[in-house]
């Protein structure tokens, strides 16, 4: 199997692994899939922690009010009766009006907690270092479990217009965050290695040759970026690990050069006393056993 390492950037994303006769549109689908897949579960781990802190999202009349303006506006949320915590709410407020401020227990918080830890792991970029490769299986276990621990929550499910229950309905709007400038449509997506652009309607063995037991870094962009910036010649683990040898070698190069600047008080020309010594007839004298 050939082992992509995909990165954006210079930022490491993920590991997949393919081979050299699949097509370059099917890799297009899979890497678009998984990467947006990662997204997806980071931002629903995002709004999973503020569900556990502050409960259910307001109707968007009602976001950013406050309560003397909701009072006055005669403004009542009918889903904060339908969508209870289980074990009862703990109230919480948020200051940025944007949440209920009926937060789950302590219990029902870990269970939420855990759960987001768990699926941030499944899709976490450390995964390459682990060579651990993230497919679109893994990608869906983490929204599964994300979905189990939300139900468990709140049993009776999310309000509709809850940024967490439109992410597992599929219908998030994204328009105008910067969470929309991070996803890259499968038609919009451009992958590079060795700064060649593979090009659709062709095989990745065009490229890599056919070798199945090889490992390439292939960089991901949107189409019309222009070629992606070179990758260094050697790692950033592999440049620290010289750093540190060169400054050893400095440090032992001070040491011998400090070392001979002191070394000529060893010769005997640089000996004050052995003028004297020669008058006295003591030059040629050893101390030790015979």
């Amino acid at each position: 199997m050939v082992k992509i390492h995909i990165k954006k950037g210079d930022e490491s994303q993920f590991l997949l692994e393919t081979t050299v006769a699949c097509a370059i549109d099917e890799l297009f689908a899979e890497v678009a899939t998984v990467y947006n897949g990662r997204l997806k579960v980071m931002r629903i781990c995002a709004e999973v922690e503020q569900l556990a802190d502050h409960g259910i999202t307001l109707p968007p009349n009602m976001q950013g009010l406050t309560d003397e303006q909701i009072e006055e506006l005669k403004l009542h949320d009918d889903w904060a009766d339908k969508c209870k915590p289980s074990g009862g709410p703990v109230f919480n407020q948020d200051k940025i009006g944007r949440r209920n401020g009926e937060a789950p227990n302590s219990q029902m918080k870990e269970v939420l907690a855990k759960t987001v830890k768990e699926a941030k792991d499944l899709v976490s970029k450390k995964q390459v270092q682990s060579d651990i490769c993230v497919t679109q299986k893994v990608v869906t276990q983490a929204l599964d479990i994300l979905r189990g621990a939300v139900t468990i929550v709140y049993p009776m499910g999310l309000p509709p217009h809850d940024p967490i229950q439109a992410e597992f309905d599929n219908e998030e709007d994204l328009s105008g965050t910067q969470a929309s400038l991070d996803v890259i449509e499968e038609k919009d997506l451009s992958m590079w290695w060795a700064q060649k652009e593979f090009i659709r309607g062709k095989k990745l063995e065009d490229y890599i040759g056919k070798n199945e037991k090889t490992k390439i870094i292939s960089k991901i962009q949107k189409r019309g970026s222009g070629a992606p910036a070179r990758e260094p010649v050697v790692s950033e683990e592999e440049q620290k690990k010289m750093m540190a040898y060169y400054y050893k070698k400095q440090e032992d190069w001070k040491k011998l050069e400090k070392d001979a600047e002191d070394a000529y008080l060893d010769r005997e020309w640089a000996d004050s006393t052995v003028l004297k010594r020669q008058f006295q007839g003591l030059t040629h004298i050893k101390m030790g056993p015979k």
